[in-house]
């Protein structure tokens, strides 16, 4: 039997790695933001082929590149389809909405934008899946691709139900929810004839969570405090100073900055335990995963993508979609065996519809 392990018996070369480099990818990038600038947009369906061909195929898995295969086309009509669906639903809340009010009937009107963001949200669930969905149905790996049988609407479903539940908890109850999710989204998909499992439990992300939770309460908590002290040294009875005032307004301006650092800073602490823990939890056949990524490495990659974009009066983002790629692929390791002579070819159908849904409700990455 024909069979390759994840990793070498010496161990000082990578199962999974990145070969490429920003000199190389350079003319893709600069190409690609000279079309888009020049179609209104229009190109970016086919920057976005053109992207991924280079990252999958400078992406090599034990003894083997990945190929993208697909299409700037198939993804541009995907996305035509998709606004042909929802066009009609924000036209009808457009005109209804206004007259209904118009009409006095407020309570009809607030009852019918209740409805259209729950349907909105159902449907960026199903988006997330199918995009999923999409994107292994066009990775090859030895001439074998991924993909899932499962159209996603019953995830669109539980997307919706685990996100109210978490906004009816006030939240607390998010982590539990994202790990159950990544969960059913993995457990529907397959690559070749392996199904992928995913068992990502809440624990251990927990008490990061905590810090996410507690973070705005404190800074609100202490932003409250220092005004209440501020207010009670500087005003003079009911008659407010500019000149005192001017410094209220400055302490309450650390504090609004505060909460604009302390809150995303503390969002990708939980991420990145997040991401190490669900990779952990993810296998496929006889393969397991790892990621090793800091809340450090997330937080250089973050500073590192705005430096450049900055640097580069924007030119830079069109680097973004490179950065995640080979910082998730450096990042990411593969354990176990490979068995050729057990892959098959996927009997999984493969969508035709791209990853319209992603790109009109914006998820996704890549």
């Amino acid at each position: 039997m024909d069979s390759y392990k994840a990793w070498p018996a010496d161990g000082d070369e990578r199962a999974i790695r990145f070969t490429g480099n920003w000199r190389e990818y350079l003319p893709i990038a600069a190409t690609n933001v000279a079309l888009i600038i020049v179609t209104l947009g229009i190109y970016r369906f086919w920057a976005t082929a053109r992207q991924r061909r280079y990252l999958w195929s400078r992406t090599h898995i034990v003894d083997d590149g990945l190929e993208w295969t697909g299409t700037g086309k198939e993804m541009f009509f995907g996305f035509l389809m998709v606004v042909a669906f929802i066009l009609p639903f924000f036209v009808f809340i457009q005109f209804l909405f206004p007259a209904l009010v118009a009409r006095g009937k407020e309570a009809a009107a607030g009852g019918l934008m209740f409805l259209f963001y729950i349907a909105f949200f159902y449907l960026a669930g199903v988006a997330r899946f199918r995009a999923l969905r999409y994107r292994l149905s066009r990775t090859w790996w030895h001439g074998i691709r991924g993909g899932s049988d499962n159209p996603g609407w019953n995830y669109g479903g539980e997307y919706l139900g685990r996100h109210a539940l978490s906004f009816m908890t006030m939240f607390i109850m998010y982590p539990w929810a994202a790990t159950r999710l990544w969960n059913s989204r993995w457990k529907a998909m397959s690559f070749g004839p392996l199904q992928f499992r995913a068992d990502l439990t809440a624990k251990g992300l927990k008490a990061r969570w905590v810090w996410v939770y507690i973070a705005p309460l404190l800074l609100m908590a202490v932003s409250a405090a220092i005004a209440m002290i501020v207010i009670t040294a500087k005003l003079d009875g009911q008659e407010a100073d500019p000149e005192k005032m001017a410094g209220l307004g400055g302490v309450l301006g650390v504090i609004l900055v505060l909460f604009y650092i302390v809150l995303p800073l503390a969002t990708l602490h939980w991420y990145a335990k997040f991401y190490r823990n669900a990779a952990a939890a993810t296998t496929l056949g006889d393969i397991e995963f790892g990621f090793d990524a800091t809340t450090w490495d997330w937080l250089k990659l973050f500073l590192g993508n705005i430096g450049l974009a900055i640097v580069t009066f924007g030119f830079g983002l069109a680097f973004w979609g490179y950065r995640q790629w080979a910082f998730m692929v450096r990042h990411m390791h593969v354990y176990g065996v490979v068995n050729l002579d057990q892959l098959t070819r996927s009997t999984v159908a493969a969508p035709r519809e791209a990853e319209g849904w992603a790109d009109a409700f914006d998820v996704g990455a890549i």
